[in-house]
């Protein structure tokens, strides 16, 4: 079994080398897909540059989705964006304001990255067990997109 250790060590070393940011998104995709056994779609949500209450879908590691672009409020996704906080659900059957990206999804963590004080981008994943998500795992994937806003 892969420890937390073990996967921010990876982490770390993929933000260190050398390779553009996309490709480096893409490898922690990866690292995380790969090791967590209930992430089963991996990615990042990064803000538009042309527009500023925008997500436009970046790397990934998973199934194709339809939501490329997500506005500031919309689905898990925009409503972490907007309120600049991680979100947690554990049953996305419970949300209103869920975009869905796969019949398959029972559960989502959107975590914001922020740099320089402002919001960047996101990290996506969706889980298709209900309720896998733990207050420790929450905390530990903040502490990552704290790494990854070196490279944003």
């Amino acid at each position: 079994m892969i420890t937390i250790r073990v996967l921010t060590e990876e982490i770390i070393s993929t933000i260190n080398r050398e390779g553009d940011r996309d490709e480096k998104l893409l490898g922690i995709c990866e690292i995380l897909s790969k090791g967590i056994d209930h992430y089963d779609w991996v990615g990042f949500y990064l803000l538009d540059p042309g527009k500023e209450r925008e997500l436009v879908l970046g790397p990934y590691v998973g199934e194709p989705t339809d939501h490329v672009r997500i506005p500031f409020g919309k689905g898990i996704c925009g409503q972490a964006a907007e309120g600049e906080k991680t979100f947690v659900i554990q049953d996305v059957t419970s949300q209103d304001n869920y975009l869905s990206c796969s019949v398959n999804v029972r559960s989502e963590i959107v975590v914001p990255i922020f740099k320089d004080g402002d919001i960047a981008g996101e990290l996506d994943i969706d889980s298709h067990i209900k309720g896998p998500f733990t207050k420790d795992e929450s905390i530990w994937l903040e502490k990552v997109c704290s790494l990854i806003s070196k490279i944003m």
